[in-house]
């Protein structure tokens, strides 16, 4: 387990650069010229080539990687451009904000697809079987940035039930678990976990129904294996691969959630990319997005991890 942990270490260092290579240069040719949000349109240009000599715009590219990697790896992302502040004091919230809102939306996705993935490969071909099949398709169908918008109109506009703005009262950006912050919590996470509950359902429920044809659980029904022994052993079958679409899933929402983000104001990375994208703020946009994939990185790794100490055969192999 060590060497396989060591290996996979090693095998992510090479993604780990390329990733940041990759994340630097989409930025850099990105339109538009990130002086202009901090010198007004009228500055002179000797002004506005200090400003860019300041921030180290007016070297080469590959100069400017190497002084933005040699920055990165002892952790300081640089400061925005629009602000002024230090990236990673804005970004450090916005990915607390996010990972809360993610981790959410991912579990209750997971939960409600592995139940009605599992009813439907058990009772396959029936009405259980077309209903979960038939939500799953809805979920993953359904634009989730137009669903959050009918949920604001619904929930928050006509029956006033919950908040549809920011992550606490007042628009508060600090979040805590109590029910004045879990109730915004509530329509992001629900709209975002539509996506992951319609991709986990299809998937249990294909490896259900194939674990529920092969022989050796034929061969535990006719040991006369209870109905629940039975479960546990397609559960255990199972969970390998249900665990590695989920760690996809939640990677996925740590990235792809800027347009739910901005649907109901929620001060994560997806709103901060959102900001950092109309401002042309270049040190932001590049912290938020490498922080992003390596977060990603990270997650297959651990998913790797698991996946390797819940199926024996990973190991042999």
């Amino acid at each position: 387990m060590i060497l396989y942990l060591l290996r996979r270490i090693v095998y992510a260092i090479p993604i780990a650069l390329a990733v940041g290579f990759v994340c630097f240069m989409l930025v850099q040719i990105a339109p538009g010229d990130p002086i202009n949000a901090i010198v007004p349109p009228d500055a002179p240009a000797d002004v506005v080539e200090q400003v860019r000599k300041d921030y180290g715009l007016d070297k080469p590219l590959p100069v400017q990687f190497a002084l933005w990697l040699s920055k990165v790896v002892v952790g300081d992302l640089g400061r925005s451009l629009a602000t002024g502040r230090p990236v990673w004091s804005d970004l450090r919230t916005a990915i607390a904000n996010t990972l809360t809102l993610a981790f959410t939306a991912s579990s209750l996705g997971f939960i409600l697809g592995c139940v009605l993935g599992g009813l439907a490969g058990t009772f396959r071909g029936t009405f259980i079987d077309r209903t979960a099949v038939g939500v799953a398709v809805a979920g993953v169908s359904v634009p989730h940035y137009w669903l959050g918008m009918v949920m604001v109109v619904i929930f928050s506009v006509q029956l006033n039930w919950l908040p549809a703005m920011g992550a606490g009262p007042g628009g508060s950006s600090d979040w805590a678990w109590d029910w004045d912050h879990m109730k915004h919590l509530v329509l992001p996470a629900v709209t975002l976990s539509v996506i992951p509950m319609g991709i986990v359902t299809r998937t249990v429920r294909g490896i259900v129904a194939e674990i529920m044809n092969q022989e050796f659980i034929t061969a535990l029904r006719g040991k006369g294996l209870t109905r629940s022994g039975v479960f546990f052993h397609v559960v255990k079958n199972a969970a390998p691969n249900a665990l590695a679409v989920m760690g996809l899933q939640l990677g996925y929402l740590m990235g792809g959630s800027i347009l739910v983000e901005t649907v109901f104001s929620w001060p994560g990375t997806g709103l901060l990319l959102n900001s950092a994208i109309f401002q042309r703020d270049l040190p932001v946009l590049q912290g938020t997005i490498l922080v992003l994939a390596m977060f990603f990185v990270a997650l297959n790794l651990l998913v790797d991890l698991v996946q390797t100490a819940l199926d024996p055969r990973i190991k042999r192999a």
